[in-house]
């Protein structure tokens, strides 16, 4: 204990980390206790208080996420960072980030799919921000830089290269080596030589016309991603809960069934109003083609009148004779013989 007290004092307090690391202690401690609670709301446990709901109004718990990142942003501005404030502030920032993060698919979606496949999200960013905060703690700072008096312009060339690697491994489908080598120079060097997975834009603009790396692409994918992707969703699931299945009777697949008929609907009325108007084109076409001329003159060309094959059959009526209609050949009639069979002789006998 008297180690671990000498260490904290040497390389938290004498190198003013203090309000760093209560930020990140406020940050994990909010984060596993939140998650705690909703599995406990979510397995119905009764001795378990649940969800604040005044009034019928479900209040997620980022709004007061909300509330403790804007207490503490303000309060450090307000008190000028002195101690012991910043310390306090620190920790209630920390807590706001983690109860912000852990509904950040709620946020990016603006639906609730916390307990959905799109709620990983919400691991994620938790995850990368308590490591972003954990690097800064034990020295690192953004692209390896260390902050100087001088410009050394080839310190700058390697930060703008490290930086366009990076881009170029978060392109390449690989987002938590992009992320971890923005902080560790190197790191994003390994994903951006190395082949991007098939679902990258990198890998649908620069494989297209490559079928070979693309096959590539795809058994690497199949061989090395898919077994990581399994251990971290075994990871994520023990981590913050398995996502819901989401039956045929769900709420949420009633919405997605509404939104889909919406957008059928929507396509159907196109057709029907661009139908309608090619109709009203045509009889506004017939009407102008039978108007009369300007000055009295009627409009050159037939006179509008019934068609002759209906004026021929209403004298037909009117004369009393039966119509006539022609009858299609079906195909079914049987073809005559060109070479008819001569028919016995018969012979009569006169009595």
């Amino acid at each position: 204990m008297t180690t671990l007290l000498d260490g904290y004092r040497e390389h938290i307090v004498a190198a003013h980390k203090q309000p760093l690391f209560l930020l990140l202690v406020g940050f994990i401690t909010s984060f596993v206790l939140i998650r705690f609670s909703v599995r406990m709301i979510r397995a119905k446990v009764r001795w378990w208080p649940g969800n604040v709901t005044p009034g019928g109004l479900h209040i997620h718990h980022m709004v007061f996420g909300l509330g403790f990142l804007l207490t503490g942003g303000i309060g450090v501005f307000a008190t000028y960072g002195g101690h012991p404030w910043i310390d306090v502030f620190g920790l209630i920032f920390g807590i706001g980030c983690g109860l912000v993060l852990d509904e950040f698919a709620l946020i990016l979606h603006l639906d609730d799919v916390y307990w959905g496949e799109q709620g990983r999200k919400s691991v994620d960013a938790v995850i990368f921000g308590i490591l972003c905060t954990s690097l800064l703690l034990v020295g690192y700072v953004p692209l390896g830089v260390v902050p100087s008096q001088e410009t050394r312009w080839g310190l700058v060339t390697v930060i703008s290269v490290n930086a366009l690697v990076s881009v170029v491994t978060l392109l390449k489908g690989k987002v938590w080596t992009g992320l971890l080598g923005i902080m560790v120079p190197g790191l994003s060097w390994i994903g951006a030589v190395r082949l991007a997975r098939p679902s990258s834009p990198w890998a649908r603009w620069r494989y297209a016309t490559r079928p070979r790396r693309r096959a590539r692409a795809l058994r690497r994918e199949r061989r090395l991603h898919r077994r990581a992707d399994i251990a971290r969703t075994w990871l994520f699931d023990l981590i913050a809960g398995a996502p819901d299945k989401v039956p045929a009777g769900h709420p949420a697949a009633h919405r997605v069934a509404e939104r889909m008929a919406a957008r059928a609907s929507a396509h159907l009325d196109a057709h029907a109003a661009r139908a309608l108007a090619r109709r009203s084109a045509r009889l506004a076409d017939r009407r102008s083609a039978a108007a009369p001329a300007p000055g009295g003159a009627p409009a050159a060309g037939p006179e509008p009148g019934p068609r002759p094959r209906a004026q021929q059959r209403r004298r037909t009526v009117r004369a009393g004779r039966s119509r006539t209609y022609a009858v299609r050949p079906t195909g079914l009639e049987p073809r005559p013989d060109r070479h008819p069979r001569p028919r016995p002789h018969t012979r009569r006998i006169h009595r």
